[in-house]
């Protein structure tokens, strides 16, 4: 597809868990994600890499995570944001209209970095780069992905591991605290217990994406 893409896959490996992206679904977003990432879609669908560590996703499928977690929040008067992937632990990816990537979440934390405002000089070359700064280390909760895989499994396209209770009622972030959930109404029910807290330090966010944000 492209060098950065390749760099990509030679992280974080094949994909699997592929599904199919509608030709319906990938004009919808035409003009508000780049063409770069409908490219992706075209050629690969939404699926796991790095062995489920990392998924892209259908943003449509995903709105009802983005309203529940942002709904209420300054962050919808900044841009229009879409959820384009996640990891196996809960942590989104959202990409505005206008800036780009520019936000992260991370769901079980209830806490999220957006980034400075900034211009986006090449919002496919912007796409190539989120895809090429991917790597295990960076979706890799407390690097538990290995032991979890080993106990529980591999994750099917609509599932992520969940920690039971949720760390907001109080559950611990352990191996044995995780198990296989639905990812949207995972996500969904998260976003009930607790506030979000918006760190707005963007050097955080930064630091956390290093190329990503440039």
């Amino acid at each position: 597809m492209d060098e950065d893409f390749d760099y990509f896959l030679a992280k974080m490996g094949p994909p699997i868990e592929k599904r199919d992206a509608p030709p319906s679904r990938i004009e919808r977003y035409r003009g508000k994600l780049p063409d770069r990432l409908l490219d992706y879609w075209q050629e690969s669908g939404w699926c796991g890499y790095g062995d489920g560590l990392f998924w892209t996703v259908d943003p449509h499928e995903y709105e009802p995570v983005l309203e529940a977690w942002i709904g209420d929040t300054p962050l919808m008067e900044q841009d229009a944001y879409h959820i384009i992937a996640r990891s196996a632990f809960g942590k989104l990816y959202f990409w505005g209209e206008k800036t780009g990537y520019s936000l992260q979440l991370f769901a079980p934390g209830a806490y999220c970095f957006p980034a400075a405002s900034r211009s986006i000089r090449n919002i496919d070359l912007e796409m190539q780069v989120f895809f090429g700064m991917q790597s295990r280390k960076a979706n890799d909760y407390l690097q538990m992905f290995s032991a979890t895989l080993k106990k529980l499994g591999p994750l099917k396209q609509d599932e992520l591991y969940g920690f039971v209770p949720a760390l907001a009622f109080g559950g611990e972030s352990s191996v044995d605290h995780l198990e296989k959930v639905k990812a949207v109404e995972h996500l969904v029910l998260l976003a009930q217990p607790a506030p979000l807290e918006i760190i707005a330090d963007h050097r955080i966010f930064e630091a956390a994406n290093p190329g990503g944000v440039s």
